[in-house]
């Protein structure tokens, strides 16, 4: 069978649905390999899954927290993601990257892996380019929300003539920061390219478009290779494991909980997010599960952790528990947004109430405001009163709930990772015939 190389980097959300389509490669019998940082390693390895460390691996960004407090600024935050924890690392992650696919069939790539397209034309591998979210997507005719840009909100309502426009020129600015990769080229042997490596980097191959159908639907300007399988699901701890046994308890020892939780990103930058919504909880009398973070990044004072809180305990902390696991036994599910944690609150088909940071959030939120799942509260709002009153709304809201139930009931009949899979074999079929012809 044959050897895929799926290169990644960012958070867990941006893992996640690589270490599922992985996880069914292998089971189809290829030989799958998860090339991201090396903090990723030890839970790759854990899966069975071969793994590749790829630079920059998050110690060389210096104090973790800092930097992905820095990461999460509504306004920023994605420009510093980039210029600072992505580009400066350019030639390492082509020289790991360069490493890991040698002997693969083909390379499957996110959107930050930039050197990706350089490796896979330097070794002649056919290339799956992927979108994990709408905004990614840079369509005219479905146009994001951004914190960077709200003013541009409204632009939406004059159809998509103005955002080719405003692409365009996002685009032409933006171009300059990338012209280290010109010189990678050059220095690999490889002939100028002078699009843009965000914008033009789809595979005229396959383009695996890795959300559902029910966040943001198929448009016209997207490339003929895309093919939208639906959100490929995974979400074990670092060590593989589920559920645990005191959360377990907890949920069984009471009416569904609110649960609350910021993802693996925006965790860092909680602020008092957590100490809000014990308040929330308690004001509305309700039992809920406070996702935390590790490390204590995010005491809530007078809240024990589930594994030491007494017998008739309301609200409960922990670091992490499978959202695929808890989400659908939540009262309500609240989050910040993130595509990955977005994923599991629709597939869990309850009420959510979402409170986005940065980067795709905000223009994840509004879309499930719109179709009708969720309410939205700003993460400059936060506050137990404001919770409160968000939660007391969402959760007297009959047909929002009915609505939740229902685009779930329709996501569990996609493919997801294994639609991905089979669009990925369909190519190297593909490939291996125009081989041999």
């Amino acid at each position: 069978m044959s050897r895929i190389v799926l290169t990644t980097m960012g958070s867990l959300g941006d893992l996640h649905p690589y270490l599922a389509i992985a996880l069914e490669l292998k089971r189809r019998g290829h030989q799958a390999v998860i090339a991201t940082h090396g903090l990723y390693g030890e839970r790759v390895e854990s899966l069975l899954l071969e793994f590749a460390p790829v630079r920059p691996h998050f110690e060389e960004w210096g104090d973790r927290p800092d930097v992905l407090r820095e990461a999460m600024d509504e306004r920023r935050g994605s420009k510093v993601v980039l210029r600072k924890l992505v580009l400066p690392y350019l030639r390492q992650s082509r020289d790991d990257l360069l490493e890991a696919a040698r002997g693969a069939d083909l390379i499957v790539d996110h959107v930050l892996t930039l050197t990706a397209p350089f490796v896979a034309e330097k070794l002649g591998l056919p290339r799956v380019s992927t979108t994990l979210q709408p905004l990614a997507m840079f369509s005219a005719h479905d146009p994001p929300v951004s914190p960077a840009a709200p003013w541009l909100t409204p632009l939406r309502a004059l159809g998509p003539a103005p955002w080719r426009l405003l692409w365009k020129a996002a685009a032409v600015v933006s171009r300059p920061w990338f012209r280290e990769l010109d010189s990678i080229r050059a220095e690999m042997g490889l002939p100028p390219e002078r699009s843009h490596p965000m914008f033009a980097r789809r595979s005229r191959l396959l383009h695996l478009v890795l959300f559902s159908r029910e966040l943001a639907a198929p448009q016209p300007d997207w490339p003929e290779s895309a093919v939208q399988p639906g959100f490929p699901i995974h979400d074990r701890g670092g060590e593989g494991q589920g559920m645990p046994l005191a959360l377990e308890v907890f949920l069984r020892q009471g009416e569904p909980p609110l649960v609350f939780t910021l993802g693996s990103s925006a965790v860092f930058a909680a602020g008092g997010f957590y100490v809000a919504a014990a308040a929330a909880a308690r004001k509305l009398g309700k039992r809920a599960v406070l996702l935390v973070g590790e490390r204590a990044l995010n005491e809530v004072p007078g809240i024990p952790p589930v594994a030491h809180a007494p017998a008739g305990e309301r609200i409960v902390t922990i670091p992490y528990a499978p959202h695929s696991e808890l989400m659908p036994r939540a009262l309500a599910n609240v989050h910040q947004g993130g595509v990955g944690t977005t994923a599991q609150a629709m597939h869990a088909g309850r009420p959510m109430l979402v409170v986005p940071f940065s980067h795709d959030q905000p223009d994840n939120a509004d879309r499930l405001r719109r179709i009708g799942v969720a309410r939205v509260l700003r993460r400059s709002q936060v506050s137990a009163a404001a919770l409160a009153r968000e939660l007391q709304a969402l959760l007297a809201d009959e047909s929002l709930a009915r609505r939740a139930a229902e685009v779930a009931a329709r996501m569990k009949l996609e493919p997801g990772a294994a639609g991905a899979a089979d669009a990925i074999e369909r190519l190297l079929a593909s490939s291996a015939a125009s081989a041999s012809a």
